[in-house]
């Protein structure tokens, strides 16, 4: 099959998983009326079957791994009579997401990267292992946190959180994550940047006796003093991450605040220069080919945008 063909191919396969991915999304976001009827969820079922089935013809198989977990999940749903709370809902979404990252990657100007999908897919595996073991616990009828569960090291807790928040604990993270909404809105600058860390200062405060709480606020902090984050970028994810966690936190949920993929991206990139690191220096070959996969595969979106806009200005002064 020639290049031509196979882009195409790959295009239509996009569009019909980006419709796919809405129809889960929206039942994920309506779980809770939708485990009660039973096309919803059989919708939701062959949605992630169909994804599954197009990754695993073009050989994506980040994708096909992704997509037939939450096929495994909706089929749980489809065959048993599931109690949906925030913590389900919580978890699925972390599982949607996942799926959503590796298709967004996908349709990028430079194309789903193995390595980068290798390591969306490894980052998200203890929230399916926690997903499924949740599942296997409402189909017993047991909803108390299990005895041993897969986190993500960076968030491990020593023990499971026994105590709820404090009282106010709500709607102060609630206030914070308004302001912090507002400024997401407002210009990119070094003043509004260090007013949203002082957010995140407030909301570690806020629950001095959950680690994994100040864990995840840490992580938010990092993300957004990386100055490689936009805020159009910053602003979905971080207020996601810090609302889920506040409701969970409500439940007596703690064990389970682990960072989505997408959040943990956002610290893994570290900007040139900063906490000590050096420019990065790469070896490249004279032939045009394949210097520009090592550029790929070293340089990220925002240096290869401006790659791109340097290497047209040197075009044309030629």
């Amino acid at each position: 099959m020639d290049v031509g063909n196979q882009q195409r191919i790959i295009g239509y396969f996009i569009e019909e998983a980006k419709e796919h991915l809405d129809t889960i999304e929206q039942g994920l976001l309506e779980l809770r009326s939708v485990v009660t009827d039973p096309e919803r969820v059989n919708e939701m079922f062959r949605a992630a079957h169909s994804v599954k089935g197009g990754a695993a013809m073009l050989g994506f198989v980040s994708l096909q791994k992704t997509a037939h977990k939450l096929e495994d999940s909706f089929k749980v749903l489809k065959e048993n009579d599931i109690s949906v709370d925030q913590r389900l809902e919580t978890l699925f979404l972390r599982g949607y997401d996942t799926l959503k990252d590796l298709l967004d990657k996908l349709q990028s100007p430079f194309g789903l990267q193995e390595e980068e999908a290798e390591k969306t897919v490894q980052a998200a595996e203890p929230c399916f292992v926690e997903l499924e073991s949740y599942l296997n616990q409402l189909m017993s009828g047991s909803s108390e946190s299990p005895t041993t569960t897969a986190p993500t090291p960076s968030l491990a807790p020593q023990q499971a959180q026994k105590q709820l928040p404090p009282s106010d604990f709500a709607p102060q993270v609630k206030n914070c994550l308004k302001q912090m909404l507002q400024l997401f809105k407002q210009q990119e600058t070094s003043q509004t940047r260090q007013s949203l860390q002082k957010h995140c200062k407030n909301l570690f405060g806020l629950d001095v006796g959950n680690q994994t709480w100040q864990e995840l606020v840490k992580i938010s902090n990092k993300a957004i003093a990386n100055p490689q984050n936009s805020y159009q970028t910053l602003a979905p994810v971080v207020i996601k991450e810090l609302k889920q966690a506040s409701d969970m936190l409500q439940q007596n949920q703690g064990c389970v605040l682990t960072p989505s993929p997408t959040l943990q991206q956002l610290i893994s990139k570290i900007p040139d220069g900063v906490a000590g690191n050096e420019p990065k220096q790469i070896t490249l070959t004279v032939e045009p080919k394949a210097a520009a996969k090592t550029i790929v595969q070293n340089f990220d979106n925002k240096q290869l945008r401006q790659l791109i806009k340097l290497l047209a200005q040197a075009a044309r002064t030629q």
